[in-house]
């Protein structure tokens, strides 16, 4: 079952962006990108190795380099469940 993005937030996961640069198959002098993003675990980014792997299992263009950031949204102390409505008039 898939978790949504608040509750991998809570679990510690952050936002990873990934720009990974590829050569064209039939144009090895043409430079491509290609954005993925996704919910990750620092310092390990499982979910990101696993992509890039994918990437030179099934994807013809091999890579020539990745670029990526991660930034944690919210962390467990952030979080507060707040319980409760104001009706204004």
């Amino acid at each position: 079952m898939d978790q949504t993005p608040t509750e991998l937030m809570l679990k510690g996961y952050g936002l990873t962006t990934a720009e990974l640069y590829y050569r064209m198959p039939d144009y090895r002098n043409v430079l491509n990108s290609f954005i993925w993003q996704d919910y990750d675990l620092a310092p390990d980014y499982p979910r990101l190795f696993e992509f890039i792997e994918f990437w030179h299992d099934r994807i013809e263009g091999p890579l020539h380099s990745v670029r990526f950031t991660h930034r944690k949204l919210i962390g467990p102390a952030q979080w507060e469940n707040m319980v409760g409505e104001f009706t204004l008039h």
